[in-house]
């Protein structure tokens, strides 16, 4: 599936970003450890994709950050998201929803007994889904590599490439 061949735009998500598109298009994001959480409503021709990378919004700041800001979090992205589809009389058991990364992607040193972003944005985000309602058709969670996914909002595909990893002479990876 690539952009050119289904004549679609496409738009890309930084992190922290969230899109929510009436017209069919190519959603497409970078992931490591934040996930990338994928809808769609056939019936209204809907589609979104947010990028949140760290699982829980601060409550104590609340008052002072925007919702732009709060679309960085896990359980406000996919909060944010349930809203904008009640609005449009969407039901959740006609959302379909798919869950990819999270992964260890970040060196962790010393500290294996404490689980990584990576780990706590999956775990979040697959709490908030079910308390929202929405069951996740598809994942690819986790794993020691980034990924790059394509979200066709048309027909729902998702293409994944996951980046390839080597070990530099420091026992590091890299790209």
């Amino acid at each position: 599936m690539a952009a050119a061949e289904e004549g679609l735009p496409e738009i890309y998500l930084q992190p922290g970003e969230s899109r929510l598109v009436r017209e069919p298009a190519i959603l497409r994001t970078l992931l490591g450890s934040c996930v990338g959480i994928a809808f769609r409503i056939p019936r209204l021709s809907v589609g979104a994709l947010c990028h949140p990378m760290l699982p829980r919004f601060p409550v104590k700041q609340a008052v002072t950050m925007t919702r732009s800001a709060g679309r960085r979090y896990v359980d406000y992205a996919i909060r944010d998201l349930a809203r904008q589809f009640d609005a449009l009389g969407a039901r959740r058991e006609e959302v379909e929803v798919k869950l990819f990364g999270g992964g260890d992607v970040l060196l962790m040193i010393n500290d294996s007994a404490r689980p990584s972003v990576g780990r706590l944005n999956i775990e979040v985000a697959i709490r908030v889904l079910e308390e929202e309602g929405f069951a996740v058709s598809a994942s690819s969670l986790g794993g020691k590599r980034g990924i790059n996914i394509y979200f066709n909002t048309r027909n729902g595909e998702v293409l994944l490439q996951r980046h390839s990893l080597e070990q530099d002479g420091h026992g590091r990876l890299t790209a």
